[in-house]
């Protein structure tokens, strides 16, 4: 980031717990070029940082995110304006939403405060866990500007709703709650706005006390698995099985299942302590 370029995201780390707030209030939070490329750098810092257990993406104020800033990313950098600049921030916004945070080693949790529009979907749709408001409104406006829902933002649509419920929100542009969300599968659940935060780092400090091996292997296993038949996802879960337990020095089947027989723990109830 040029120092002269304003920060447009906030990053703090609380014990492990790392929180990135969106930072644009002014503009609903909307994503602009600047945002994606602090995006795509923070995340891919992040992202080989051990002290990073759990992320959190939220925004300030009263959004979430409004979507793509459509001066900035989409009348600045038109199409017709055949640029190395326009691709260099395509690549950036798709790289960062779409791969970096959808594979993201640790547990990733969206807290959506407020206005989710269009491309903040993405984001939803790449985080693990998403807990929203139900006081926030969602909602897909790309109909309402003579547009579509680019980008991935489509197959975001396709693999978490419903054809039925994703066409009828692509097609009519209306806007929706976060008790909505929760009932067409966009999000998680849904909580009064005034407990939100208090929800999700509840959920955090629960992750971050798992065995972070185990956690990361359950993630490519689960993600993966989804794009296999029957017998594909079988082999590939077993030879991921046998991968976390040689990650962790086997201490995974020893220390695990062995305080269980041990009678140190109860699996269904709590986890063992490392």
């Amino acid at each position: 980031m040029a120092a002269s370029e304003k920060p447009l995201i906030r990053i703090v780390n609380d014990d492990g717990i790392v929180t990135l707030t969106i930072d644009r209030p002014e503009k609903r939070n909307a994503m602009n070029p600047a945002m994606h490329y602090q995006m795509h750098k923070a995340l891919s810092d992040l992202r080989f940082d051990p002290a990073c257990r759990v992320l959190v993406i939220t925004g300030v104020d009263e959004s979430f995110c409004a979507g793509q800033d459509l001066k900035e990313y989409f009348y600045d950098l038109d199409e017709r304006k055949a640029t190395v600049e326009r691709d260099r921030v395509r690549a950036a916004s798709n790289e960062w939403r779409n791969h970096i945070l959808r594979l993201f080693p640790a547990p990733t949790i969206a807290a959506i405060n407020g206005w989710c529009f269009g491309g903040g979907f993405s984001i939803v749709c790449s985080c693990d866990i998403a807990i929203a408001a139900d006081e926030a409104t969602f909602g897909l406006s790309e109909i309402n500007f003579r547009g579509i829902p680019g980008g991935m933002v489509t197959k975001n649509l396709t693999e978490t709703l419903r054809p039925r419920e994703g066409l009828f929100y692509a097609l009519t542009g209306k806007s929706f709650s976060g008790k909505r969300a929760a009932e067409i599968g966009l999000i998680t659940y849904s909580v009064p706005k005034a407990r939100l935060m208090d929800e999700v780092y509840e959920i955090a400090r629960l992750l971050r006390e798992k065995d972070a091996i185990a956690l990361r292997e359950t993630k490519e296993t689960f993600k993966t698995s989804m794009r296999m038949d029957y017998e594909e996802a079988y082999s590939y879960a077993t030879a991921k099985a046998n991968e976390t337990h040689l990650f962790q020095g086997r201490t995974g089947m020893h220390e695990g299942i062995g305080a269980f027989m041990e009678g140190k723990f109860k699996p269904g109830l709590e986890h063992v302590k490392e």
